[in-house]
């Protein structure tokens, strides 16, 4: 699906969630009050006070929860946003046990992936936003597909208001000391496989790696599903083989790190690239902020990683340059709200322009982006200046890691085990593969 000039992306930590196996969709209950208006900014004097209650995760640590709820209280001044942290480790599973309660306290919830929002929708917990959002006016399509994505047997149940994507990292000082040419905004995975390799040292004691892959399926299997034609939903895996290939062929070749090796010392993605010994690090969008705000502290030299770039994720042959995969963070309103016009009407807001602002301004990427979101981020203090690390913000396709299905818990079970097998050498390729294809068949 089509994403134009997209910049979402990105706040910046990353944490990957499994959850427990879904139910089979439940009939969705009709909606509890037909909504009347979309939100306005300014709050008139006389309006009736009103609680709003949210659930979320991390709020000391994320600066933009206060930020939005700060900036919205002066667009609503009768309105009180009271957050609830449940915090990240265990978010989505302790929010599911809470909502399935019958006193829920919570109008609105975070919602931090695919597979938990499944869940919810699943267990008939959150109420759909059709009718809400058809009477607000809002065009879906701002949001470049996103939310076709996410939408369950024709009902939407969230709107996105934070989006991360992949693209590449580069050490400048590594090509420079190479003289080679840096990444560019349109590089095939030949041309980036050729790159990685010009800038290799195997020399015993001074490494230096063309490229790193974290340990995540994601930094590898994500390559296949570019194309907007395959997904983790697909029935054969086969087109991950060539990914695969390359990766094992540069880990072979000391071109990267072996998987066995990092996944032994336990090294971190931001470790590995702040030695300084990294030349490209593909990542989620999230980083960006780590980095900036890490050697802006002085956590990482700014002598071996300070003079950083960023490119646009490498395709393959005939799939659109800026063509990406991302993440998103929703917000939904509870079935059981009592208040659930003023609650969709802070969602709207928040997953809106407004809020897209203050989301940049924190240095995180929103879902709803334009050319003045684009800019805010590329003038926070420590980001590149070049012209192809701005160009690489703008995204020509926006495809979900985890699209939506009500078994793709499972699916990233199996997908995560074999991966692991096939990249710690315990089963070939094919074989990995081959055991994929029959396990996620065994679910249908």
């Amino acid at each position: 699906m089509k994403r134009k000039v997209l910049s979402i992306v990105i706040c910046l930590s990353v944490v990957l969630a499994m959850f427990t196996g879904c139910v089979t969709t439940p009939t969705t209950p009709a909606p509890a009050t037909a909504p009347t208006t979309a939100p306005q900014s300014g709050g008139s004097q006389g309006e009736e006070e009103i609680v709003l209650r949210w659930a979320l995760w991390d709020y000391d640590t994320t600066p933009y929860w206060k930020a939005l709820v700060d900036t919205y209280k002066k667009v609503k001044p009768n309105v009180t946003i009271e957050h609830t942290d449940l915090g990240s480790a265990d978010y989505s599973t302790v929010l599911a046990t809470e909502l399935s309660g019958s006193g829920s306290k919570f109008d609105i919830v975070t919602i931090k992936d695919v597979p938990g929002y499944a869940t919810l929708v699943q267990k008939n917990t959150l109420e759909p936003l059709d009718s809400y959002i058809s009477a607000a006016g809002i065009d879906l399509s701002a949001f470049g597909g996103i939310t076709d994505q996410v939408t369950v047997d024709g009902k939407l149940y969230e709107l996105p208001f934070r989006s991360d994507f992949w693209l590449l990292f580069y050490n400048k000082d590594i090509f420079d000391r190479a003289g080679v040419p840096y990444p560019s905004n349109d590089m095939t995975f030949e041309e980036y496989d050729e790159l990685a390799r010009k800038v290799t040292d195997t020399t015993f004691g001074s490494e230096v790696y063309g490229a790193h892959y974290h340990t995540w399926r994601s930094a590898v299997q994500l390559f296949g599903v570019l194309d907007g034609e395959h997904s983790i939903l697909s029935s054969d895996y086969s087109f991950f083989e060539p990914y695969y290939e390359l990766v094992l062929n540069q880990m072979k070749d000391g071109v990267a790190m072996s998987y066995t090796d990092i996944s032994t010392e336990g090294l971190h993605y931001s470790a590995a690239f702040s030695n300084g010994n990294v030349a490209m690090l593909n990542m989620g969008s999230w980083y960006i902020a780590t980095l900036m705000s890490s050697l802006k502290s002085g956590d990482y030299d700014s002598e071996l990683c300070g003079n950083w770039g960023l490119a646009k994720y490498p395709h393959a042959e005939g799939v659109e340059p800026g063509s990406t995969l991302g993440t998103i963070t929703g917000l939904s309103v509870t079935s059981v709200s009592a208040n659930k016009q003023a609650a969709f009407d802070f969602i709207n807001w928040v997953s809106g322009p407004e809020g897209a602002a203050v989301m940049a301004e924190t240095g995180n990427f929103p879902a709803l982006s334009n050319e003045k979101i684009n800019s805010i981020i590329a003038g926070l203090d420590g980001f590149p200046q070049d012209g192809t690390s701005k160009d690489a913000l703008e995204v020509s396709n926006l495809y979900l890691e985890v699209p939506y299905a009500e078994d793709v818990s499972e699916i990233n079970a199996i997908l995560d085990t074999y991966h692991k097998m096939i990249m710690s050498g315990e089963l070939s390729i094919k074989e990995g593969i081959e055991a994929m294809n029959n396990d996620v068949a065994a679910l249908k």
